[in-house]
């Protein structure tokens, strides 16, 4: 054969075979796949949300968990762990090493406060778990919270860059928010938005449902490379507010706290010292401020308490049992001998149900009260698909137990939280406590540590920011060894702490006044495990020794500039690029959910909404708009021929309906809100620019309507209104949607008047 003119190399230039004229004549060459050593263990991290220190039965609760008391049984319990008091923020040291406020997530990932600390999305510069074991031959898998992209961002528009998907996960499903109802969550799967698969009456719940798609990855991950290492990040919406499990659950709790908040602190104490938890001689913290002692409480305000955390705990147990029903399925596929498992909650539990408790979070994130006697006459909704309950703040501190205040704070009450390690073929010894501090950004390089990786210096052409955290492989077979860790500082809101060498200072920080007023505390940690004993008059030059510190690791960790700007500020800003920033929104039916951060900002604002719409007979009717939940929101339907808008105000429900029926074929169907004072005006109907009805809406929530989003055509989800079954359709032709909304809160009207 003639020779042909010469091959050019491979386009990479990596080839090392020999390219001839005919393959007779070549010698092929396949490049090394990448793969982690034979006998390189699995990983799975599972992440619980607003659990507190004392929560689990393993650490001194009462509340059922077998599952995770078997984790501790057959592995390690970490007793002097801590976290960032928040679940961005702790999520985003879990999975880099680093510290949060360097790689950018000072606080939520809804928020961007305009500094480096506080983009609401980790830097390139810190590649996170999944990114490197993906490259070192690892399946890569998430299922449940991620809430680590920017919220206008997880829109079917994206950008996608901070995603699971784009940040090391080659499979995912879950939920991308804060919270999300679990009988009606908004659900993402890989990079769209997806509907539950069942209903609530069909026996749905996120729990399970989260567990059943992480066996459903490792079944088909393990069914066709078993020789590949998984790992399975599975964080759950439990026990984050709303706090919800199915029926039996609720009534496995009935009368289990009657006993009230006082005398369960003290029992979870002295168990805590007694199984080696605590050190002897532990003290209880005091009550926090506005905590009463249970004694104190009304017959009325002991059941409404007592119901809430029945269904906090009733939510904890449920959720034990299905990380059971995963642990038991890797044990079944010969999996779970090899397996790193790591457990924890991401802050300690949560003071956002107030004093009194809560049956809407929108109530909490809007500053607004609730109204108790409404509260108790739904007392038996709580936990159920009728209700978004919160324990009172008297619970969450017996979920600290013993330590002061809460999530948010940094105080130990805030930061302390579970941790427990198990892996069966690699522990030396199991069942056993360890009390050296640790931080949630040292459980990245442990796992480095155990799976022989190093944290790249350069990723995908990005040079890396240093690994902020320590291994803790060496507490495994050393029980008394001293922590390796030197010095952990915290910041959340204003609130500061540093521990250095056993000793602890720490500042609570009051909104909105002089960071300069606040009154720093000292403790020594080796022998004051719950800030009982305030040492800052008796050891002055040790507080300012600490406090010195804090400002070194304040510079070098980018915790500057102090802000103590609260959610309903921030949501106010949007960040450059939101698509909130704009005053008109066209939306096309059948378009996907759109997620709470990213609808048109109609709160507290002049505003109109058209349906352009097309019904072919009086029977055409459904649901043209809706937002929110059974918490709060709006929406727009026609139904019985006429057209009705519904703007549910915490429960209370306020409605315009129009006072004749409508005309068949084309129309415009309008709602119109018009300002007459602040958090308050008058809705407007029109049909084709024809008046058919107003009504006063004497209150409107000035910042939220909560978490749940926007649907075009149909109500999904938890149902915006109790006037209609399911998600009521439109169905006549729909043409678009269009929100014409006021450029600010006190700016006049955006539009011409129609009438």
């Amino acid at each position: 054969m003639t020779n042909a003119s010469p091959c050019p190399p491979a386009a990479n230039g990596t080839f090392q075979g020999k390219i001839g004229t005919t393959y007779e004549e070549s010698t092929p060459w396949w490049p090394d796949q990448q793969a982690p050593p034979e006998g390189t263990p699995n990983v799975v991290v599972i992440v619980l949300d607003d659990v507190g220190f004392s929560d689990l039965g393993c650490f001194g609760s009462n509340i059922d968990t077998p599952a995770m008391d078997a984790l501790a049984t057959g592995g390690l319990r970490y007793a002097n762990f801590h976290t960032t008091t928040l679940c961005s923020p702790t999520r985003a040291s879990l999975l880099t090493g680093r510290n949060h406020h360097a790689v950018g997530m000072r606080m939520l990932s809804n928020f961007d406060t305009g500094f480096p600390s506080g983009r609401g999305q980790i830097t390139k510069s810190a590649a996170i778990l999944p990114e490197v074991l993906r490259d070192a031959g690892f399946n890569t898998m998430a299922v449940g919270k991620w809430h680590l992209a920017p919220m206008e961002q997880t829109t079917a528009s994206g950008p996608y860059t901070q995603w699971p998907l784009s940040r090391g996960f080659e499979r995912y499903y879950g939920f991308l928010e804060a919270e999300t109802d679990s009988f009606y969550p908004e659900l993402f799967y890989d990079n769209h938005a997806v509907d539950p698969p069942k209903s609530p009456e069909e026996g749905y719940h996120l729990s399970e449902d989260i567990v059943d798609r992480a066996i459903e990855f490792v079944r088909d991950q393990t069914s066709v490379t078993p020789d590949k290492p998984f790992f399975m990040y599975m964080a759950f919406g439990a026990a984050h507010a709303p706090h919800q499990a199915p029926q039996e659950y609720l009534e496995k709790y009935r009368g289990r706290f009657d006993h009230g908040w006082d005398a369960e602190r003290a029992t979870r104490h002295a168990r805590q010292i007694e199984r080696g938890i605590l050190p002897p001689g532990t003290e209880l913290a005091p009550h926090n401020p506005g905590v009463l002692p249970w004694d104190e409480l009304s017959d009325d305000e002991k059941k409404l308490s007592a119901r809430l955390q029945e269904a906090y705990a009733a939510m904890v147990d449920h959720t034990d049992h299905h990380i059971g029903r995963f642990m038991e399925f890797l044990e079944r596929i010969g999996r779970m001998e090899n397996t790193i498992t790591i457990l924890l909650s991401d802050n300690g539990a949560s003071q956002e149900g107030g004093q009194q408790g809560s049956l809407n979070p929108t109530a909490y994130q809007n500053g607004l009260p609730e109204d108790f006697e409404e509260m108790l006459a739904r007392i038996d909704e709580i936990g159920t698909t009728r209700s978004h309950a919160n324990y009172p703040w008297g619970w969450a501190q017996a979920g600290n137990t013993p330590f002061k205040r809460y999530k948010q704070n940094t105080h130990e009450g805030g930061v302390r939280c579970p941790l427990i390690v198990q892996w069966p073929r690699g522990l030396p010894r199991t069942g056993e406590i360890r009390q050296q501090f640790h931080h949630v950004t040292d459980i990245a390089p442990t796992l480095f540590e155990l799976l022989g990786l190093e944290a790249p210096e350069v990723y995908n052409g990005v040079p890396q920011m240093p690994i902020h955290g320590v291994s803790m492989g060496y507490t495994f077979d050393s029980p008394t060894a001293p922590t390796r860790k030197d010095a952990q500082h915290f910041e959340m809101f204003g609130h500061r702490a540093i521990w250095h060498d056993g000793w602890k200072a720490v500042a609570y920080h009051e909104r909105g006044t002089s960071f300069d007023a606040d009154q720093w505390e000292l403790y020594h940690h080796d022998t004051d495990f719950s800030e009982c004993n305030d040492l800052a008059q008796a050891r002055p030059e040790q507080l300012q020794k600490m406090i010195s510190r804090f400002w070194v690791e304040a510079g070098k960790y980018d915790v500057l500039p102090l802000d103590d700007q609260g959610f309903a500020l921030r949501a106010k800003i949007p960040r450059p690029g939101s698509p909130r920033k704009r005053t008109t929104f066209t939306y096309y039916p059948g378009m996907a959910h759109l997620p709470g951060a990213a609808v048109p900002p109609v709160m507290n604002r002049a505003h109109r909404i058209t349906a352009f719409v097309d019904r072919a007979t009086a029977s055409d009717e459904g649901v043209l708009v809706s937002l929110g939940n059974i918490s709060s929101g709006y929406v727009l339907y026609v139904q019985d021929n006429r057209l009705v808008y519904e703007y549910n105000f915490l429960g209370t429900r306020y409605t315009v309906t129009s006072e004749e029926e409508l005309p068949t074929g084309p129309a415009e169907l309008t709602f119109e809100f018009v300002k007459t004072g602040d958090m308050q005006g008058v809705g407007h109907l029109y049909v084709s620019g024809r008046p058919v009805g107003e009504e006063v809406i004497p209150r409107v929530l000035p910042h939220f309507f909560g978490w749940q989003g926007l649907d075009v055509g149909r109500d999904t989800l938890s149902p915006s209104s109790p006037s209609y079954d399911g998600e009521f359709a439109f169905t006549g032709k729909f043409e678009k949607l269009v929100f014409t909304v006021a450029p600010d809160e006190e700016g006049g009207e955006p539009f011409e008047r129609i009438d």
